[in-house]
């Protein structure tokens, strides 16, 4: 019963611990997830694989270890979920790191990322150059927000004052050559329809189609087995001289 409590106590150290070492090593560490997910993954994976492998030691008290940590981390749900102020330091908050197009110098301290690093996420979002950037934002999760200066926001329809008609989500009528029977019913669709479509665009049979799809709109999407290409670009690496 005592080793028990010490592994319960242990659990309790380590989880605030980890916690503590999470928010010194800053957001660049977890990327995709929030500081509380991470410490609390990577610590549930080490005591799962140690129950898993340590053959020397009794299991009961990884058990204990692993049902203190689920037990703290359910709390910790609840905690973040009711006071919002607890959630803004386990969970951490946004970071604005560009305002108005100035590079924050201090933010950057703060998140623990070099300009190096901000320049890179900013080309990750399709940005390579900061005289488009008005706001940057790292996320809790170390991701990066952008707001682009008005000037450089691309035109909707709606800027234009043009209706469109909605897209929706395509579903397949056939896949790797076999008609799909139950989609087509549930768009009031038939095998007629389908053959006239198919004929549209120079195929005899079904099977010919790898993916064939229908949105909302009424637009079809089709890819055959055989395109039909006859220079495919290669933007791989150089492989060498064979």
């Amino acid at each position: 019963m005592n080793e028990g409590l010490v592994v319960f106590v242990r659990a309790i150290i380590g989880f605030f611990s980890l916690l503590i070492f999470t928010k010194i090593l800053g957001k660049e560490q977890i990327s995709q997830l929030t500081f509380f997910d991470y410490i609390l993954g990577i610590t549930i994976g080490s005591v799962a694989a140690t129950l898993t492998t340590d053959l020397s030691s009794r299991a009961w008290p990884h058990w204990i270890g692993l049902i203190t940590w689920a037990a703290l981390g359910y709390l910790m749900q609840i905690i973040t979920l009711k006071w919002r102020y607890a959630a803004k330091y386990i969970e951490g908050e946004p970071t604005i790191v560009i305002m108005n197009g100035k590079i924050m110098e201090d933010a950057l301290k703060k998140v623990k990322y070099t300009t190096a690093e901000i320049l890179e996420l900013l080309r990750n979002k399709e940005v390579f150059n900061l005289n488009e950037v008005d706001y940057a934002i790292i996320e809790p999760n170390g991701e990066i927000s952008i707001l682009k200066k008005p000037e450089y926001l691309p035109l909707t329809p709606k800027d234009m004052k043009i209706k469109v008609k909605p897209s929706g989500i395509a579903t397949e009528m056939i896949y790797e050559g076999v008609v799909i029977e139950e989609n087509l019913r549930q768009l009031n669709k038939d095998t007629k329809w389908l053959l006239k479509e198919l004929k549209k665009h120079g195929v005899k049979d079904p099977s010919e189609v790898f993916l064939l799809t229908l949105d909302p709109g009424g637009n079809v999407y089709i890819d055959k087995y055989e395109d039909r290409i006859k220079k495919v670009t290669d933007v791989g690496d150089y492989k060498g001289p064979y």
